[in-house]
């Protein structure tokens, strides 16, 4: 699908932006993370909750870094979640 709106229940979302993954857990899709992070329903809020505050004090002028880059082992991890999830569809 082009965007979640067009999900359909099972799909799998890859993204690093976390409003994405949410909208397609709560739209019963799944969601995985480059760096190789499944996100579920039992971890979505809490990510949300970080990705709200560090926005928050970005808009106050505090540099809240960001992240590394993208390095082997984190495309590693990515394949092997991929593999898992699609082992159990």
């Amino acid at each position: 699908p082009r965007s979640v709106e067009q999900l359909s229940p099972g799909d799998l979302v890859l993204t690093a932006e976390i409003p994405p993954a949410s909208a397609a857990i709560a739209r019963t899709g799944h969601a995985l993370k480059p760096r190789g992070e499944l996100y579920t329903r039992d971890n979505i809020q809490e990510r949300l909750a970080v990705r709200n505050m560090l926005d928050e004090l970005r808009g106050c002028g505090i540099d809240t870094g960001g992240p590394s880059a993208l390095n082997a082992s984190d495309r590693q991890a990515f394949a092997n979640q991929l593999d898992k999830f699609l082992a159990r569809i």
